[in-house]
């Protein structure tokens, strides 16, 4: 299994906004773009598909921008890898009775190896990023001193 860049770099703007939810502070594309090194153009699209799935919203005018539409610790992990990738982007819809023995022993296992993935996905929220990231923050902090 692999993390796209689409969704490395979603979750990168997401995790910028979850900075800013307290606040209530949008957040311009070129801000974001620039502080986490994403085409600017990408990152329009990819904050498109987060709003369409309801993850983010945007606010119009000159102090506009984009906002979590909800709070960072209801939003999974796996929330955004579905609104990016589809409900369920790893596994296909069928059910692998119509495969090889050898194919539908792999699709098996792979379908376990999907659903432990959700399972893990569902468990952390941005909020869970931002508290990690703070933590290791802290000790980069302590480490220096």
């Amino acid at each position: 299994m692999e993390l796209s860049s689409k969704s490395e770099y979603a979750l990168l703007a997401l995790l910028q906004l979850a900075d800013r939810y307290q606040d209530d502070e949008p957040l311009q594309i070129r801000q974001i773009a620039a502080d986490q090194d994403i085409p600017d153009r990408y990152l329009e699209q990819l904050l498109a598909t987060l709003r369409r799935g309801g993850l983010v919203r945007s606010q119009r005018g000159a102090k506009g921008g984009y906002l979590l539409a909800r709070s960072p610790w209801t939003i999974s992990l796996l929330d955004v890898l579905r609104c990016l990738e589809g409900a369920d982007a790893n596994i296909a819809d069928d059910d692998g009775r119509d495969r090889p023995l050898e194919s539908a022993i792999i699709y098996e296992i792979w379908v376990e190896v999907d659903q432990a993935a959700n399972n893990v996905l569902q468990r952390y929220t941005l909020q869970d990023l931002k508290d990690r990231r703070d933590a290791r923050k802290q000790l980069d902090l302590m480490y220096y001193i």
